[in-house]
């Protein structure tokens, strides 16, 4: 049994069913989306999968233009549980490709980014995700940029 209370209020999760599905039926992308809300795509999809909070602004462009209820908006604006996946590995094939070049190019990242940085981390909060998509004769290429800031660890 859930110890979770439902109120009239929806969780991140069902704001997310309900944008999806509205997203789907008007034929809208994150691009359209991102438009509207003055914010870049992929932040965009990611506030919409419960990953960050809008502003109310923001929020309320987006189930103006989705045509959704204001409980919606609300659940946007819900400071998130950050981290989407299980603790097991993923399934999906493509969640699965990103889980799969962590392991093969995993130590290689952390290598290279030390030997040009010294020892630290790349940041997941002062971060920005790109996907592109280029055009190439032997099949299209998937470009995904991660830009972090490095934050060296500190002696004390």
């Amino acid at each position: 049994m859930s110890s979770i209370v439902k109120t009239k209020g929806l969780t991140k999760e069902e704001a997310t069913e309900q944008i999806l599905l509205a997203k789907r039926d008007k034929g809208l992308t994150f691009d359209d989306l991102a438009a509207e809300i003055g914010r870049h795509p992929v932040w965009v999809a990611a506030a919409i999968m419960g990953q960050a909070s809008m502003s109310a602004d923001e929020a309320d462009k987006l189930i103006v233009m989705l045509g959704l209820e204001q409980t919606v908006s609300i659940a946007l604006q819900d400071i998130p549980m950050k981290g989407s996946l299980n603790e097991s590995i993923p399934t999906d094939p493509l969640i699965y490709r990103f889980y799969e070049v962590m392991q093969v190019y995993g130590t290689t990242l952390k290598s290279v980014i030390h030997e040009k940085f010294g020892d630290g981390i790349m940041s997941a909060i002062d971060f920005k995700l790109d996907i592109d998509k280029k055009e190439d004769p032997n099949g299209d290429r998937v470009v995904v940029t991660m830009d972090g800031k490095f934050l060296p660890y500190k002696k004390w």
